[in-house]
Parts: structure tokens; sequence; C-alpha cells
């Protein structure tokens, strides 16, 4: 396809989501920029994709890098908080990149979210967003709001790290019974959708969820008779998994889960109430990687903050 003469710039095309909804803009002829916290960071996509920095404290940068952009595609978010980093600074710094992009002439914003945010929430990671959702809104640009459930793809931290503790342990603690759901979304599925609500004119708001709904008991025990692992799944308070988790962040140096994030999950929040847009089940997906989900523990702070 013969190249166009529209920009789009994706926040984090060289991390995890990021990078699928920059290569299918790539495939439609798009040229594509990106905005990263690690410009310098080598990445198969480096020759294709001019990279900026994320610079929130410097305006006149971030407009620059803007500059000409017909669409923004922010993924820009943080998992929890770490060092300087806070929910309070993500949603100033994506105040700041909303502000740069419509003083740089940017007609459209596609804003990847949260299912289920709420202002009321009692987590500041689905409060947040739902005040950025609110500030989006209010804008006055053309946007959408992509509000995935939990993603899985080769890249992913959750789903990978699950697979990886079953096949180095014979037990796996559970938060409480297990019994609150979830429902996957395929990475190149949510891209797709991403990508195509991008192209459109009409502000909207869209679930990314895949086919399958899930118990959290089911998922684990999904992902360990594909993995072939016996593994004894345990009920326990969701403060002695934590501390449990505590112990295995020391092993692995990293955060591994978070109070935040087991509560949001036993809240049943990362279900959609729409009908599905992903096509990809779990299942199959794991039987196609096999051999390599959870072979290799995943690190949010290697990727994010070193």
């Amino acid at each position: 396809m013969p190249l166009t003469d529209e920009i789009n710039v994706v926040t984090g095309a060289f991390s995890y989501t990021g990078q699928y909804i920059a290569r299918r803009l790539l495939a439609l002829g798009k040229e594509v920029r990106t905005l990263t916290g690690h410009p310098q960071r080598s990445h198969p996509l480096g020759s294709q994709v001019r990279a900026f920095p994320l610079a929130f404290d410097d305006p006149s940068r971030l407009r620059e890098a803007l500059s000409g952009a017909r669409v923004l595609y922010n993924t820009y978010w943080v998992r929890f908080p770490y060092g300087h980093q806070s929910y309070e600074r993500a949603i100033e710094n994506t105040r700041r990149l909303f502000r740069a992009a419509r003083e740089a002439g940017v007609e459209r914003i596609v804003h990847v979210s949260i299912s289920n945010p709420s202002l009321s929430s009692p987590f500041p990671y689905f409060r947040g967003k739902a005040l950025l959702e609110q500030d989006l809104r209010q804008s006055g640009l053309s946007h959408a709001i992509v509000r995935p459930t939990v993603i899985f793809g080769r890249e992913d931290i959750l789903i990978n790290n699950i697979a990886w503790l079953l096949r180095h342990f014979p037990l796996f603690a559970l938060f409480g019974d297990g019994t609150y759901q979830l429902q996957p979304v395929y990475v190149e599925d949510m891209a797709d959708l991403t990508v195509q609500v991008g192209q459109q004119q009409e502000d909207v708001i869209v679930d990314a969820a895949g086919p399958d709904i899930f118990t959290y008991r089911e998922m684990v025990a999904l992902i360990a008779r594909t993995l072939g692992r016996r593994v004894w799944l345990v009920s326990a308070p969701p403060g002695l998994v934590l501390a449990l988790g505590k112990l295995l962040s020391l092993l692995v140096g990293d955060v591994l889960i978070t109070r935040d994030e087991i509560d949001g999950l036993m809240a049943n929040l990362l279900v959609s109430h729409e009908a599905p847009t992903g096509r990809t089940h779990l299942a199959d997906w794991l039987q196609a990687h096999v051999t390599e989900v959870g072979q290799r523990y995943a690190s949010e702070l290697a990727r994010h903050y070193r």
C-alpha cells in the first residue's frame, strides 16, 4: 500500500500494546511517530517509527512531536505507584499530553482506558482512568475511548507470570475463593479495534473484551492444564497471598502484585457488559504458545523503570 501523508502518533510504540497499534498503522501506510519514556532503547520498529521523548515537563517539545499529526493513540499510564511515579502524576501528565495535542492541532485522540472506570471507584487506578475519560469528553476534541479488560499476548505480564509460577511451584494460592471473573482480550484483537475507531470520526466509547469469561480459578486451572502441570490451587485470605507475593517480589526483584490489583480483580471489574469485540480464545492462544508462555518471568520494573 502506498504511503499517505497522514501522521499518527502512538505513545509507547516500543512497549506492549503500543507496538501492535503502531504495526497496524504502518501497514495502512501511515507515518508513525512515538512518544516514549525510552527514546534510545532499541526496538524492531526503530527504523520505521521516529521516536520523541515523553517530555511532560516541556510542553513545547510535546507540541513539536505532535505537530502535523492527525491522530494521537495514547496508551500511557502507570500500573502502580513506584518511585516518583504516582497515579496523580500520571493523571497530570496525561492532561498535559491532551493539552499539547489540542494546541498542536491534532484532530482526534484515541485513549486506552480500562473496563468499568468510575469517578467514585475506591481504586485509584480505575478512578484515575475515569477522570481522564471525563477530561477527554469535555475537551472538544474528536475522540475514541477504548476500555480493555485484561490483555494477553506474547509480552503480557499477568498471564505470563501466572504461567511462570505454575511452572516453578507445586502450589498456587488464589485470592479468596477464586470465583470472581475476568474476560481476557488478545492484544492483536485489541489493537485492531483501537485502530478501527481511530479511523472513524464520531466520538465513541467501546470495550475491548475477549469471547470468554472465566472465574480466576478457571483461568489458572486452564493455564496449568495447558502447561501439563499438576498444581494444587489453594484458596487463601487475600492478605496472606499479598504477603507471599511480597516475598516472591524480593526473589525476582519486581512488584508481583499490589493490594489494589487484588481488590480490583475480586470486584469483578475486568469483565465487560457489552458484546465481546475480540475473537481470539485464550485456550487456543495458550496451546499455540505452550512452549514459551511462562518460561521467563516478565518484570514490570525492568520494562518501565530501569
